[in-house]
């Protein structure tokens, strides 16, 4: 994993930044909103993991997106534009559309909590809320490290199943089974480690002392408190902005239009603040 600009502050900015941007990605119900969010997160998801890694994800990110997004004219037949029909079943414009911003708005807050997961490593979730809240601590730093753990060893397990020849699914049949048995298999190893995992921390005195230690101190500077009002600046103007936007735009009955606004500067400065940050990093140390 590439440094981030991050590294060189506190703790406590990359939170109030990330969950920031989280509550914007899944409050600000508007289509504009939602694709700068998608796109912000992806292009900071390349930077994070190499943009092999990021179009690689787009191979289960767009089918869910897909899934969604047809899935929510079946259940929320709503709208004033007809479309076509399925049987009795009416399709309308304005459910589509709000179904194909249900999926970009599931899309992106899985980005953000991907690049949150990479930059919040588990030492600092420690050093935020190890002597406050060290069950939450740890409870944190575990569920963030759980999806990309459980994403390689589901690589793995399907990596040993295909260079079994003789195991090689062919048929749709064969090929279902194969996948519950990954699933399976990784349920199991998921098991076994959290086994392992609890005997190790009881073994380390878990929860022995009320207030744990961590082994790298992070210190609060001016810098940090720059950054952070930085953020808070942005994150007060865009809150003001992203509220009239919203209150403006409608699906139902019929959908508004999404025009030119200046409005959605400062949304766009605030996402793509990192990558800002660490593209002036870059150019200061190549000087």
């Amino acid at each position: 994993m590439n440094p981030t600009a991050f590294d060189r502050y506190h703790p406590a900015v990359a939170l109030l930044y990330f969950t920031a941007v989280l509550v914007f990605c899944m409050a600000a119900f508007q289509p504009v909103y939602l694709v700068l969010g998608a796109f912000a997160g992806f292009t900071y998801s390349a930077y994070l993991r190499g943009w092999r890694a990021a179009l690689r994800s787009l191979t289960w990110q767009l089918p869910l997106l897909l899934i969604v997004t047809l899935a929510n004219p079946l259940f929320s037949a709503s709208g004033s534009t007809e479309l076509f029909r399925l049987g009795l079943r009416v399709v309308y414009l304005e459910s589509l559309a709000f179904g194909l911003c249900m999926g970009i708005m599931l899309v992106a807050a899985m980005l953000w909590f991907s690049n949150a997961s990479q930059v919040l490593t588990s030492d600092k979730v420690m050093s935020l809320f190890g002597n406050v809240a060290p069950t939450l601590a740890l409870v944190l730093s575990m569920t963030m490290r759980l999806v990309p753990q459980q994403v390689r060893r589901g690589s793995e397990i399907d990596a040993v199943q295909r260079a079994t020849s003789a195991a090689r699914p062919e048929s749709i049949k064969e090929k279902g089974a194969s996948r519950l048995r990954q699933v399976s298999v990784l349920m199991g190893w998921s098991m076994e480690d959290s086994l392992e995992t609890a005997d190790a921390m009881k073994a380390r005195g878990w929860g022995a002392r009320a207030k744990r230690t961590t082994y790298r101190r992070h210190r609060f500077r001016a810098r940090d408190a720059a950054a952070l009002a930085v953020i808070a600046v942005l994150v007060a103007a865009n809150a003001f902005l992203a509220w009239t936007a919203c209150s403006q735009f409608s699906f139902y009955p019929t959908m508004s239009a999404c025009t030119v606004w200046w409005g959605y500067l400062p949304y766009l400065a605030l996402l793509l603040l990192p990558l800002a940050a660490q593209v002036g990093e870059d150019i200061r140390w190549r000087r």
